[in-house]
């Protein structure tokens, strides 16, 4: 008898929120796997209301302070569904060797600008801002979707028109 597939996963990719949690980021989260947030979060509050939804991995942006924001990595891996993931605030500050960490996934923020490219075969993604609007930049994320056999995808979302 074969083993059961399980479902796949869900994670939420944020950033940017800047101590604004809208009700649209919120039903954007609600039922995933996990959170990553890659940083300028401003306040524990945005963590412990995103921590309520899912198991979340948060690192620090430029505008994280205080002993809260100290207690957050610059920098974090993790592992889901056999794809490993790194997240960091702004990319000059990702110093690490991503083959030798067998990184598939880069998450960034800061720049506020949804972006995703692939780079010597490691998919790099901004999810934009979901909190406050800067510029005419859209408010968005992105739900990494991983598969099975550790086959993932990552799709961009406007959270607000």
């Amino acid at each position: 008898m074969a083993a059961a597939s399980r479902p796949p996963l869900r994670v939420a990719l944020v950033s940017d929120t800047h101590n604004l949690v809208r009700p649209e980021l919120l039903s954007f989260v609600a039922g995933c796997d996990a959170i990553v947030h890659a940083g300028d979060i401003c306040d524990q509050a945005v963590l412990d209301t995103l921590r309520a939804v899912a198991p979340l991995t948060a690192v620090r942006g430029n505008n994280d302070r205080g002993a809260w924001a100290d207690a957050l990595p610059a920098l974090a891996t993790l592992d889901v569904g056999g794809v490993r993931l790194a997240v960091v605030h702004e990319l000059r500050d990702l110093r690490i060797d991503l083959a030798a960490q067998r990184v598939s996934i880069v998450v960034s923020g800061h720049s506020h600008k949804p972006g995703l490219e692939t780079r010597d075969g490691v998919v790099y993604v901004n999810p934009g801002s979901a909190g406050p609007r800067r510029f005419k930049l859209p408010i968005c994320a992105a739900m990494l979707t991983v598969g099975a056999n550790g086959e993932f995808r990552v799709e961009p979302a406007n959270l607000v028109d």
